[in-house]
């Protein structure tokens, strides 16, 4: 090759028949070198271009072999970094988020390991501690040691205020409670569809966030805000009560709107001392504002209650009430206001869900707990309560 492009440069020169090179060499002037010159420049150019091949070529090689070999970091990693699993997340997701950490090399790397691990299924939602620049089988299996996860989880018992839960998610992260009082003032933001603001039985409806915190265990991520950790619990109520239809078949069972049972659950998950009555204490509840009952009103204790706390007053038992807190004419929730009150009074767990869904059938109007259980027994006159009430004393309940 290199033989030929010298005789290429070469041309000009064979052209004049009969002269031999030297005299070629004579006409530039007599110098010695000038052959030399032009192999030293094939020589030069047919390096560069073999340079220019040979490089393109690694270039596309380079390029063809990502398609073929996974990109992938080589071991453990170094360093460290915290990287969130959001979620509902799935495989490429969580890949997307370690790859943007820079704690695998792409996406393909982090989901074929996680393909090829059979418990890569068991990694959870949450906040990881990891390594940078690791491969992606060793991503996987730092996911799936618990010891990598950051835990910094809360319970959230069924049948807690809302001004309850601020207490419990400040101690727990040291965010005031007046920035979850803040970030509560628009429960819209917080992901509650602006359907559920809407009542069939007349009443003005008051937005509050109130009834949509639900009762679960929650992992709080590393620098949550008040509005980040009330959209958790918000979108946690939210998914639960689509997957138990609850809107349709209250509306279609019950012929309330979705607001007003959930009001009701509250009810039942304050009033029931026990789970096995949750459904019976919301069909009085129904019944009491709904149905056949004298005043058409709730005649709960625990609305009062509600109202004692809101105003920043101690709870009280039913006995220690007084006749001015039990028949307040400023109390929104007083227990003699006519139809269902203003807006839930707790957060209801999904059993009081249920029950405010799927209430048994039955026309009662009264209850009263009869063992330390918390049981109940129901009664549908007024007569029959007194005897249940009866029983109760003997057992010394009331």
């Amino acid at each position: 090759m290199i033989d030929d492009l010298d005789l290429g440069f070469d041309e000009p020169e064979r052209g004049e028949k009969g002269r031999h090179r030297r005299g070629f060499r004579k006409r530039n002037g007599g110098k010695s070198g000038g052959g030399r010159g032009k192999t030293f420049l094939a020589l030069l150019m047919a390096l560069l271009l073999l340079g220019t091949i040979g490089g393109g070529a690694f270039y596309g090689f380079d390029r063809i072999q990502g398609y073929f070999v996974t990109p992938d970091y080589d071991g453990a990693g170094s360093g460290e970094i915290t990287v969130e699993i959001k979620s509902g997340a799935f495989l490429a997701d969580m890949a997307d988020a370690l790859v943007a950490a820079d704690v695998v090399k792409s996406q393909k790397a982090f989901v074929e390991a996680a393909e090829a691990n059979s418990r890569s299924k068991n990694i959870q939602p949450g906040t990881y501690k990891l390594r940078k620049q690791m491969s992606g089988a060793s991503a996987v299996e730092a996911m799936l040691d618990l010891k990598n996860k950051i835990v910094n989880g809360l319970t959230i018992p069924e049948g807690r205020t809302a001004k309850n839960i601020y207490k419990l998610l400040s101690e727990k992260t040291k965010i005031p409670v007046k920035d979850f009082e803040a970030a509560a003032k628009n429960p819209e933001a917080l992901g509650v569809p602006s359907w559920w603001f809407k009542r069939d039985d007349g009443k003005k409806v008051v937005k509050s966030v109130e009834g949509f915190l639900f009762p679960d265990t929650y992992e709080i991520p590393p620098k949550s805000t008040a509005q980040s950790i009330l959209k958790l619990m918000v979108g946690r109520f939210v998914a639960v009560t689509v997957e138990m239809k609850f809107a349709d078949r209250v509306q279609e069972n019950r012929k309330v709107s979705p607001y007003e049972a959930l009001i009701v659950a509250s009810l039942a998950q304050a009033e029931a001392g026990n789970k096995d009555d949750l459904g019976k204490v919301a069909r009085v509840a129904y019944n009491r504002a709904y149905g056949e009952f004298p005043c058409n009103c709730l005649e709960m204790d625990v609305t009062v209650n509600y109202y004692l706390e809101s105003i920043g007053k101690p709870t009280k038992s039913s006995r220690d009430m007084t006749a001015a807190e039990l028949d307040d004419p400023k109390n929104p929730y007083n227990r003699k206001l006519r139809g269902m009150i203003p807006t839930p009074i707790n957060n209801p767990g999904k059993q009081a869900l249920e029950g405010a869904m799927d209430t048994p059938p039955g026309k009662w109007l009264y209850f009263v707990a009869i063992d330390k259980q918390g049981h109940s027994e129901f009664a549908e006159t007024y007569e029959q309560h007194q005897r249940n009430e009866a029983k109760a004393r003997e057992a010394g309940i009331i």
